[in-house]
Formats: C-alpha cells, structure tokens, sequence
C-alpha cells in the first residue's frame, strides 16, 4: 500500500511540474510577440532585424531539440529538462534586461536552447512515470496547458507591457520556472533514462544543427552573394545529414520512417505545411493591430488569444472525434478553413474593422484545432507500437521545423520588401502590404498541404498498421 501510494505522490508531482512548464514556454513566447513593435521602438531595430527577436528563438529550438533529446536518453531526462528550467530562467532575465538589438537576439537564441531541453524531455518524463493505459489521457493534459499558456501569453503580456514595459514580457514566466526547478529538485525522486543505452550520433548532431543554422542564416543575407553560399551550403549540410542517417543504426533522428510508411510521411509533410503556414500569424497580427491599426499591447493581446484559446477548447473535442473519423477527413478540412481564413487576413488593409480581423483569428484558431489533434493521431496510429518513440520525435521536429519555416518565410518576405527600413508611419505602406502578401503566400501553401492530407490513406481500416 506504501508503495503504490508513493508511486501515485511522484506520478502527481512530476503532472504538476510538467504542467507547470508546458504552460510557461509558450507563455512568454507568445507574451514576446506583443512586445515586438515596443521592443522595436525603445531598442532601434529594423524590420528585418525584429523579425528576428522570434526567429532567433525557433531557430536555437529546431538546432538542439534532437541532440538535448539523445542526451537525455542517456544522462537522465530529469536532468536534463532541470537544467533547462534554470537554463529558462536564467536567459528570460537576460532577455529583460538587453540593452541593445545584438543583446536580446543572444538571449533569445539562448531562450531557444533552454526551451530544446525542455521540449524534448517533458512527454518523455511523463510516459516513463505514467502506465501506459494513462499516457493518452496524461499527454493530452499537457497539450493542452500549452494551448492555455499560448491563449494566456498575448492578455496578460499585453497588459504587462502598458503597465511595465517590454521587459516584463520576458520575466512573466520566471516565477512559475522557478517554482518547477524547487519541485524537481526537492520533491521529485529518482532519475529516468533510456533501458537501453546506444551510442551518440554526434555526426547526424552536428551537420542536422549546421545545416539549421546556415539556412536561417541565408533568409537575412538574400539575394546577396554570401546569402546564396549560406543557402548553398544548409542544403548541403542538411542532405549529408539525411544520407549519414540512413547508414547508421542508431542515427539522432530515426527518419527511415518517411521512407517505409505513407501514412506517417504525408501527415508529417502535412504538419509542416500546416506549422509553415499559420505560426508567424501571431507576429503579423501583433505589427498590423499596433502599428497600422493604432493599438496598445493590451488590446492587441486581448485579440492575439482568441487563435489560441479556440484551438484550446476544441483540440481536445477533434482528438476524441478522429477516433472515429478518419484523421484525412477531419485535418483536411480543418486546413481548408485555415486557407480561408488566412485568405481573410490577406485582404486586411489598415481600414478593416476590428471584427474582420475577430472572424479570420477564430476561423484559423478552429481549423487548426480540426488538423492538429487528429493529425497527430493519424501519426502515432500509423506506426508500429515499438515505433513510437521516433513518432513522437517526428511530430515534435516537424512542429518546430515548421514554427521556424514560418518565421523564416515571413522575415525574407520583411528582407525583400523593406531592408533594413525602421517601422515608422513612412513606412507603414510597405509593412502593410508585406503582411498582406505573407498571408496570401500563408493561404497558398494550405493548398498542396490538403492534397498532401487527402491522399496520406486510412488508419481506421484494421488493427495493422499500414505501411505499403
């Protein structure tokens, strides 16, 4: 009896830590966001150059995401995802304390590294605490603490902001953080790892963040001559990356899977497209309503969350239904109504009433909610059971992959169109006609996404997984 209580005491206290961190990552990333034009005006930066206070962030995520992932199968994941919470806490103070644009993108770039521990420890915690009969309904509960901090991050930085200024933005979460980090420490026993130890691939470690890094790099020096050699050589990078995995046993990211399996590889093409095209909305949103629409933090936060909060309330709803109707259906439709409501956001001008953009949020929040829950079923559903530890990583790398294409996107779109022009009411044409553009490019990418999501085939046929 002393036993299984103490069992159920760590399973509730690691929840509660987990959770406490799936809520404050994405809490202060979206909070940042809100913070963008401020941040722009109190530290001088270009368009191009604030297009990176996010990016520099997604960037340091996808880079280390997979190596932290591999290093915790090994040296114990709890230590691991501690060393990313103080890790957190230690660059956010950074972050709000930058004096300079060179500063703050260091400290976001560090932010992005903490947040790669935590990302690539936090499900692993829980599935090597919780039974496996448990682990849908506990993964689902830690999904959705990260919506509500999406939803909660653009209100209460808002609010933060007007009050505070832009730095507070980056130490809302510090609090919570290190409530996570006492927790851990002193009231979270014992260690999980791997049961079976295999060797590092520092190789696929090295070349899969070089090539991450070289093609980020490229989107700011285009169409420059250095810009090209940078894209040249991410490319290169990244293929020797893909031809080291597949001759090695046991590579840092197992992508034999998108070679083998159909149902897998189209809903993770899917994902990417879908992660391409809706995440840096949050950032487009956040410039259009304070710069072009005249807005103060606050009430453009209180705008800003309701993508999140529609896809908190209704992910756990599509989740339960693509248990019964086929995850194509179901995300393809949902990217559907994504395209159209991106195409909404591609006609705003700086005249557009509030209410348009109100509809648009909410149509993009809802289909996304109809593609992500059961996209995500059809990718863990088509593999095998000894499969699911490289299912979960790949929906984890296609997520990030995909945050970072959007940014990316929406920064070389900023490069072309603007330079290194400051935001100012000179320039506001420009930046508006930018935001349309990028969501117009948003909406097209939906299109070869929902061919890719209808065609992937069925998980609901038998008990056996598809593979062709």
């Amino acid at each position: 009896m002393t036993t299984a209580v103490s069992e159920k005491t760590l399973q509730n206290t690691v929840l509660l830590m987990v959770l406490l961190n799936a809520f404050t990552t994405p809490l202060t990333l979206s909070a940042a966001n809100v913070a963008l034009p401020t941040i722009a005006d109190d530290l001088v930066m270009s368009a191009v150059a604030l297009g990176w206070v996010p990016m520099a962030y997604l960037m340091a995520s996808a880079m280390f995401v997979l190596p932290f992932g591999g290093l915790a199968d090994r040296i114990g994941r709890k230590r691991v995802f501690l060393l990313g919470t103080a890790a957190v806490i230690a660059s956010s103070v950074m972050a709000a304390l930058a004096m300079n644009a060179p500063m703050l993108l260091t400290a976001r770039f560090l932010q992005g590294v903490s947040a790669a521990m935590l990302y690539a420890t936090q499900l692993a915690i829980v599935s090597s605490v919780f039974p496996a009969q448990r682990r849908g309904q506990i993964v689902g509960l830690v999904v959705s603490s990260i919506y509500v901090g999406l939803a909660t991050g653009p209100l209460l930085g808002g609010l933060m902001i007007d009050l505070f200024g832009w730095r507070s933005a980056f130490l809302l979460q510090v609090p919570l953080a290190i409530v996570v980090l006492l927790i851990g420490v002193f009231k979270v026993n014992g260690e999980w790892s791997a049961d079976r130890k295999t060797p590092f691939d520092s190789v696929g470690a090295m070349t899969y963040s070089g090539s991450i890094l070289l093609l980020c790099l490229a989107v700011s020096r285009l169409p420059a001559v250095d810009g090209l050699l940078l894209l040249a050589g991410g490319t290169i990078s990244m293929l020797l990356f893909v031809r080291h995995a597949l001759r090695i046993p046991f590579p840092i990211w197992d992508i034999r899977l998108f070679f083998t399996n159909r149902v897998f590889t189209l809903s993770c093409a899917a994902s990417l497209i879908m992660y391409s095209a809706t995440y840096a909305n949050v950032v487009l949103i956040s410039l259009f309503l304070q710069y072009l629409k005249g807005m103060s933090a606050s009430q453009a936060g209180m705008i800003m969350m309701l993508q999140p909060l529609c896809m908190a309330v209704l992910s756990p709803l599509t989740g339960r239904l693509s248990d019964r109707i086929e995850p194509r259906v179901l995300a393809s439709v949902g990217m559907a109504v994504t395209a159209l409501g991106l195409l909404m956001l591609a006609r705003l001008d700086s005249g557009s009433s509030v209410t348009v953009i109100v509809l648009a949020l909410l149509m993009t929040g809802a289909g996304f909610a109809l593609f992500s829950s059961p996209n995500v079923n059809a990718i863990m559903g088509s593999v095998l059971p000894q499969q699911l530890g490289s299912a979960s990583g790949a929906v984890a790398t296609t997520r990030l992959l995909g945050q970072l294409t959007s940014m990316v996107l929406v920064s070389l779109m900023l490069t072309m169109a603007m330079g290194d022009t400051a935001i100012d009411p000179a320039s506001y044409p420009l930046l508006e006609q930018t935001i349309r553009n990028s969501f117009g490019l948003a909406a097209a990418l939906c299109i070869p996404g929902i061919l890719l999501s209808m065609v992937r085939g069925r998980i609901h046929t038998s008990t056996v997984k598809e593979t062709p």
